[in-house]
């Protein structure tokens, strides 16, 4: 065993005795692996080793750690679980093995050895492996925790309370010498389920219905209910103890049974071998993919939604790129939706059903879609709640700037925000555990696993070929042997969370982009690129932010520059014309600067969108730029200047025309009024059965007065067929423009983590460091300290007990205890020799310590001295020493 592994001896050459002590056999990079596999071991850091194996055998820590074993790790684990403890290797080998033997197994089993043994779920040297307790008792079977191996208690756990005379009985079956001692009588029993050649003639000599029941125990559960009456094959076997009683109506097969009639294996499908991601297979069944489609992008996928199952590299990035375009697309089409602000935000947080589906209908998608895309902005920093009294949902500050960047920039930011955010889209719209339905921004859609499995699916993806899409069962099958605790549903069933957030992924990767035709871009393998992440695509420290800066919110990193770069020449440029045709349309045959679509989409109404937006132009439509502040000569010279076709004669007129008739009429505020210097239009509005409702009445030739509120007149009198314009009280023409509504200023929300965040490596050199001395502090050797004599020795060992320091008890189990005199005289001789003495310290909290230290200067009162304990150097006033004593052998 290598140094540092946990199962070199202890000092002395004895083997390590718990697993604080094998701990302290480790080096520092095998503590700081350890720190960093099990994070929650650091929160505090722990005082000593000693804390730290403690806590490291908590039930919590110890389920977060078998949480993320792969399942050959897990199964090790398990097969220990039911060993007998100690356990050497052979017999570890033994159980996973069989009697037959396997190679993948034993050359998989090293490496699951020893990944326990990092994690400090095993210790022990190869020939007494031992789990830590915990584990043990979470993994062994149990009449109320079935073992995931199927097997049962052992002969003696079974037999425990059993009658001496009901032992008999059963010796006597089994032709075993009778003895009347119940331990030796139980030895006997188990010595023969356990000698394969005994075994082997009993098992001959059963019923062939006996052997019927075995086999429908052994590979579990190896519990049956039996009647007060069993019958002659059961009588058979409970006779020679191969059933043995649970309860009065249950009986059980033993463990060492059980594992005679698996051949000694203690899994019925050992796998030693992650499963392989399979490319999908052409023209494959939509059964095995039909749950990973439940929403199908816009990106040129057939159909069936199903993406082929290979495809040319270019065609997969220029596939991908389109779809990137379109993400974009789709997020500045819904900031601009909610522009002037958006819909307002329910009492319990979250948009409304009826929000969603007009949020859905908008962009032109499925409820599902929406949600992911509004889930996207928001966590991206794009939207925020503004705040208000009446709180509405707006575009933050911050998607202005966002929209400033060069669009590649921008797609690295979405898929960054993405790949980091614990929100879950596709949690929108079912019910969490007290039945409520969960809606999209609102809370409880954060899940701790979304940004890992985001990552780990992606990471699969780049294994494959290039151009190669997954097989979704096979990629699934992967993820459940690399967490198979989190891969288990309550029922057991596989749709569990992984493999719905996966599905989710597959979905949402191809929607922004990330994947064209089901298989991964060369962008999104760029964006993969470990900026301080290791090989399982953990991150380290603040540089795993998947390609934003710490903050989330500033520049990108590296990494999402680099998937910038990739995707910028696959993006298409801008354009800065169209194409008018006589149908009164123009055809934008890409994408267009964005000061011509803001103007294109005033002066005309979006059609269609695909390839080519088709964009065309009403009277509503040229209403509105005029409404703007544009006039009939800005719009030709507009047209003119931006379209590769000349300008159609029926578009000429459709422009004229509106301006003619805009603004001929002016409405204005009395409750309301229109004036106009022609009286016959008046006459006619006037005449206008459809006016009934507005209340008009002449106040002068030229004017009219209304009920009606300003804009209820303006949109009466425009559906009769006017083309009125508001007027301003000073009688000059309002011009309206969109108001743009921003949030104050918002940071994008903070992921959720699953669990403690991983330690950069500064924090695990520290902390190795403190743990490292304040073990030397409390395991150091002092010489025997007198009885204290003092009166107030008691309240000081009180406070000793009591306090929240490292104090360790001494020789006598007491703080050491010496009179002023003594104490300064002892640290002025260390001071001068350089050696390290105990002291017992109270703070001015009156919290007692004991630390070690190694004096450098006494004077003035205090002593300055490099302390063990804290791994600084530090100052004490002498008169809160307590009391100081000489080390038998000095750390320093």
């Amino acid at each position: 065993m290598s140094e540092g592994t946990g199962g070199t001896p202890g000092p002395g050459g004895t083997p390590p005795r718990t697993l604080a002590e094998a701990l302290r056999t480790r080096g520092d990079d095998a503590l700081a692996a350890l720190l960093r596999a099990r994070p929650d071991l650091l929160n505090p850091v722990p005082g000593d080793l000693t804390q730290l194996a403690t806590r490291a055998g908590t039930r919590a820590s110890v389920v977060r750690a078998l949480e993320r074993l792969d399942r050959f790790t897990l199964q090790t684990a398990e097969a220990l679980a039911v060993a007998p403890e100690p356990a050497p290797y052979d017999t570890l080998r033994a159980l996973l093995t069989g009697d037959e033997g396997d190679e993948r197994i034993e050359a998989a089993l090293p490496a699951a050895v020893a990944a326990l043994r990092d994690q400090a779920l095993l210790w022990g040297g190869d020939d007494r492996l031992r789990l830590v307790r915990t584990a043990r008792e979470l993994l062994a079977p149990s009449a109320t925790h079935p073992s995931p191996t199927g097997l049962g208690p052992t002969v003696t756990e079974a037999t425990a309370g059993m009658s001496p005379g009901r032992l008999q009985e059963i010796l006597t079956a089994t032709g075993l010498p009778s003895t009347h001692d119940p331990v030796s009588a139980v030895a006997a029993l188990t010595a023969l389920f356990t000698d394969r050649t005994r075994m082997a003639a009993l098992l001959d000599t059963a019923p062939m219905d006996a052997l019927s029941v075995l086999d429908r125990l052994v590979w579990g559960p190896p519990y049956g209910e039996v009647t007060s009456s069993p019958t002659p094959p059961v009588r058979w076997l409970r006779d020679r103890g191969l059933l043995l009683p649970a309860t009065t109506r249950t009986v059980v097969l033993p463990r060492e049974a059980a594992l005679h009639l698996r051949a000694g294996r203690a899994h019925r499908r050992p796998e030693p071998v992650a499963p392989a991601v399979a490319p999908r297979a052409e023209g494959a069944g939509a059964g095995s993919a039909a749950r990973f489609q439940a929403v199908r992008p816009e990106s040129g996928r057939p159909e069936d939604g199903r993406p082929q199952a290979a495809a040319r590299p270019q065609a997969v990035d220029s596939t991908a790129a389109g779809q990137a375009y379109t993400a974009l697309a789709t997020v500045e089409e819904l900031a601009k939706d909610w522009n002037e602000g958006g819909p307002n935000v329910l009492r319990a947080g979250g948009l409304s059903v009826r929000d969603l589906k007009r949020t859905a209908t908008a962009l032109d998608v499925t409820e599902p879609v929406a949600a992911f895309w509004v889930e996207l902005a928001y966590a991206a920093g794009l939207l925020a709640t503004d705040g208000e009294t009446e709180e509405r949902y707006a575009p933050t500050p911050g998607y202005d700037d966002w929209q400033e960047l060069p669009a590649p920039e921008r797609w690295a930011r979405l898929a960054t925000a993405w790949l980091t955010a614990t929100r879950t889209a596709g949690l929108v719209g079912s019910q969490d555990s007290k039945g409520r339905t969960l809606a999209a921004l609102g809370p409880d859609l954060d899940r701790g696993p979304a940004p890992e499995v985001r990552r780990r699916v992606l990471e699969l993806l780049a294994t494959l070929p290039e151009g190669t899409a997954p097989d979704p069962e096979s990629l699934l099958a992967r993820l459940r042997w690399e967490r198979p605790l989190r891969g288990a549903s309550a029922a057991g069933r596989p749709d569990d969370l992984r493999g719905r957030l996966a599905a989710w992924t597959l979905n949402e990767a191809e929607l922004l982009g990330i994947t064209g035709r089901g298989a991964l871009s060369s962008h999104a393998r760029a964006l993969l690129t470990p900026d301080g992440t290791n090989e399982r695509g953990d991150t380290t420290g603040t540089t795993g932010t998947g390609g934003l800066s710490p903050s989330g919110t500033g520049g990108a990193s590296p990494a999402g520059l680099r998937a910038a770069h990739t995707l910028a020449p696959l993006l298409p440029e801008p354009l800065d014309h169209v194409l008018l045709q006589a149908d009164l349309t123009a055809v934008a045959p890409g994408p267009l600067l964005r000061h011509l679509a803001e103007l294109l989409s005033v002066a005309a109404d979006v059609e269609s969108k695909g390839g080519a937006t088709v964009y065309r132009f009403t009277p509503g439509s040229v209403r509105r730029a005029l409404d703007a502040g544009q006039s009939a000569s800005d719009l030709h010279e507009f047209l003119k200047n931006h379209s590769r076709t000349p300008v159609p004669q029926p578009l000429a007129y459709l422009i004229d025309d509106v301006a003619r008739k805009h603004g001929h009429l002016r409405v204005g505020v009395a409750s309301a009024y229109v004036r106009c210097d022609d009286e016959a239009v008046l006459d006619e509005i006037l005449a206008d059965k459809r006016s009934q409702g507005l209340r008009l009445r002449r106040l002068a030739p030229t004017v009219l007065a209304a009920h009606a509120d300003a804009a209820t007149l303006l949109e009466g009198l425009r559906a009769m067929g006017f083309a009125p314009a508001a007027e301003s009280p000073e009688g000059d023409v309002m011009i309206t423009r969109a108001h743009a509504h921003r949030t104050p200023p918002r940071a994008a929300p903070a992921p959720v983590p699953d669990g403690p965040p991983t330690p950069d490596g500064t924090l695990l050199s520290a902390a190795v460091r403190a743990i490292r001395a304040g073990d030397m502090a409390a395991t150091v050797v002092r010489r025997p300290v007198p009885e204290p004599m003092a009166s107030g020795s008691a309240t000081l060992s009180a406070a000793a007990a009591m306090s929240g320091g490292t104090s360790v008890a001494g020789a006598n189990g007491a703080l050491p205890r010496t009179t002023s005199a003594e104490t300064l005289a002892t640290v002025q001789a260390a001071a001068m020799t350089g050696s390290a003495v105990w002291i017992g310290y109270v703070n001015a909290d009156g919290a007692a310590s004991q630390r070690v230290i190694a004096p450098v200067r006494v004077e003035g009162g205090f002593v300055t001295a490099y302390d063990h304990t804290a791994d600084e150097v530090r100052t004490y006033p002498l008169h809160r020493i307590t009391g100081v004593a000489e080390l038998a052998d000095d750390p320093a």
